[in-house]
């Protein structure tokens, strides 16, 4: 009887006797799928970043990424690495090896390049690369990745402007982090982005900054403090007490008020100032220390009354 199946002899895929009957026992077909399309790059690539091929969405991809991993198919998942002193260098031959082996990179570089209207280097497509199969992020995602780094410098810097790849690295990796490795997902992280960016103007000026754009480190104090929950009043509030303090304003102290607060689940201007007004009515003077560090409260003014009288 002749073979029924069709393959190119010089493109083999093998499968373990073991994994064949993993696979066929979990009954699971995207589970082998992802298993096949892994055995097709060696294994050398990331589960996470074969979505875009397989035209699957995130929880798709992890849930077959997740069987595999219970089947000890493939590795135990680590996090995802910290940005490093040196991040990840490809020689020149990995590099064009990769562009001749993937069209979907192939595809990758020549969005970036014109998104960002500049031939890439070697070096550029390298960091590109990095994203690509050291971090394991989609091409979709990596582009969404570049068009957002590309919009917020020429916000910043004014039109025309571009970030150079290694900012866009950077911000790969905060991605990374965060978790930020589907279309769907970075879409939601965009449509947040911009509502918390609309309402930075309303912090500069309760600041007292005026209405210019703030610098990439002013920016990540004020969304740390949207993410918080705090309004631009609280953040008014935070600012009057910093230049009280410190008779000018300082954004790392203001940092510590508003941090501060929130540990203390104070957020609104009305729980601010309840939180102030019930420790303004505890003084220190009356906040007696027992030995074994409890509060004593009143109770040595009550211990010497009672002496008196009896004195009396």
């Amino acid at each position: 009887m002749p073979s029924v199946l069709v393959h190119a002899p010089d493109d083999p895929v093998t499968l373990s006797p073991q994994a064949v009957k993993r696979l066929l026992d979990r009954g699971d077909g995207d589970a082998a799928l992802l298993y096949l399309a892994l055995l097709r790059r060696h294994g050398d690539t990331p589960p996470r970043s074969l979505a875009g091929e397989l035209r699957w969405d995130k929880g798709r991809i992890e849930a077959a990424e997740a069987a595999l991993r219970d089947l000890g198919l493939i590795a135990p998942q680590a996090p995802p690495p910290e940005p490093a002193d040196e991040p990840p260098v490809y020689q020149q031959s990995e590099v064009a090896g990769k562009l001749e082996e993937s069209a979907d990179f192939r595809r990758l570089t020549a969005e970036v390049e014109r998104k960002l209207g500049k031939r890439l280097t070697t070096a550029d497509i390298s960091v590109l690369l990095g994203l690509y199969d050291y971090l394991g992020l989609p091409s979709d995602v990596i582009y969404l990745l570049v068009c957002h780094c590309a919009e917020r410098t020429a916000a910043r810097l004014g039109p025309g402007r571009r970030p150079t790849l290694r900012q866009i690295e950077r911000e790969g990796y905060a991605w990374a982090r965060r978790g930020i490795d589907t279309q769907a997902a970075a879409a939601e992280y965009l449509r947040d982005y911009g509502r918390k960016r609309e309402a930075v103007p309303a912090y500069m000026r309760a600041l007292r900054l005026g209405d210019r754009l703030p610098v990439r480190e002013e920016e990540k104090f004020l969304l740390q403090w949207l993410e918080w929950g705090f309004s631009p009043e609280a953040a008014a509030l935070a600012y009057e007490k910093t230049v009280l303090k410190c008779h000018e304003f300082k954004w790392s102290y203001c940092n510590g008020i508003l941090r501060r607060w929130h540990e203390a689940g104070l957020h609104t201007v009305d729980e601010i100032e309840a939180g102030d007004k019930r420790t303004r009515q505890t003084p220190a003077a009356f906040n007696i220390r027992t030995s074994d560090g409890k509060g004593a409260g009143n109770a040595w003014m009550r211990k010497y009354i009672r002496q008196r009288e009896k004195e009396g």
